[in-house]
This record gives structure tokens, sequence and C-alpha cells, in this order.
């Protein structure tokens, strides 16, 4: 049983618990993604459209959070020149408020970094309100409006920037991160 495994139980008992994996999205994972994609507020991704971005290979990168073969959320990332721009990113209902999410930007924008990326960007629900906090906590700042952007109900997106992800400062910021979250990110390499 690794470090990562094990968890105390209320009165000592100790269990173990598989470590939450963040891997590269395959074809196998994406009914488990379509599923979580639908709890979201309107009209997610279709299954061709997840089809189409898994094609696009050192364009994009999607990955998922897994426990086992469970599919605890997904996140992707596209790349124009220097930047990255986050497309995607979703927690099962089941699995919030666990750092699942916060595990799987850490690694997707590690990713970006090592890509060469110096600014990242992303639009989100202007309602949002916990995730606009998870993007903030991630350097993001608001930086403008998209109005009617989501098209089920003509919500408003905030465009968020994250600019300087190069620097010092920034990595000294995603390491803080990294640290915070116990058990450790478990990355899973592309074979």
């Amino acid at each position: 049983m690794s470090a990562a495994e094990v968890r105390v139980a209320r009165g000592g008992a100790v269990v173990s618990t598989p470590p939450v994996v963040i891997g590269p999205m395959r074809r196998r994972h994406l009914r488990q993604v379509l599923r979580i994609d639908g709890q979201r507020d309107g009209d997610g991704w279709s299954l061709g459209l997840f089809m189409a971005e898994l094609e696009r290979g050192d364009e994009r990168d999607y990955l998922v959070a897994r426990r086992g073969a469970r599919v605890l959320g997904f996140a992707g990332m596209l790349y124009v020149v220097d930047e990255g721009h986050l497309t995607t990113l979703a927690v099962d209902d089941v699995a919030r408020r666990q750092g699942v999410g916060s595990r799987l930007l850490a690694v997707v924008v590690r990713r970006a970094i090592d890509r060469g990326a110096t600014a990242l960007t992303l639009e989100v629900r202007a309602s949002n309100e916990a995730a606009i906090g998870l993007y903030r906590r991630f350097g993001f700042a608001p930086a403008g409006v998209r109005g009617g952007y989501y098209a089920d109900n003509g919500e408003d997106a905030l465009i968020m920037w994250a600019n300087g992800v190069d620097t010092l400062e920034y990595a000294d910021r995603l390491a803080r991160i990294e640290a915070a979250l116990q058990p450790p990110i478990v990355v899973e390499e592309r074979r």
C-alpha cells in the first residue's frame, strides 16, 4: 500500500483508497466523460466533438482524472503559438470539493508551460463562482466578457487570463498549489 493509498478513517481505522490518477484521455473514457459533461449547466460537448479533439494530437492536450477505472473529471487545453486555451474542465458531481479540479488544472497548466506557453486563457460562465475561484487561485484574472456566449441560456462568459506563467513567480505559485494537494498528484504519462 503506497502513501497515496492510505487514509485514516474516523476512529483511527486505516483503509485503502486508490489514488486519483491524472492521465491522457482515451476513447475508452468518452462514455464517462460525456456523462460528467452532461451534469454541467447547458449543453455539453458531443461524442463527435470529443473524438475530433482527441484526433488533433499535438495541438491539444486532454486529460482525465481517474480512481481505478472510474473517471472523476476531465480537462482540455489547446495551443496556439505561446498561449494555452483551457477548452474544458469538469468534475463528476460525486467527486466535487475533493481536489479533482485542482489536480486536473495543475497538470494541464504544467503541461502548457512545458510546451512553452507564456499565457493561458479561458472562458467561464459569469455565474460559476466556484470555477472562477479555482481559476483565480491559479492566477487567472478577469479580462473581459463575451456577451451571450452560452447558447443554452444566453449567459455571458467571463474571459480570464493568466499571464507570465513562464516566470519564476508563477512557478512558485504552481508549486505551492501542488504541494497543498494531499495526497500528492499522481500522473500517468503517455504511452
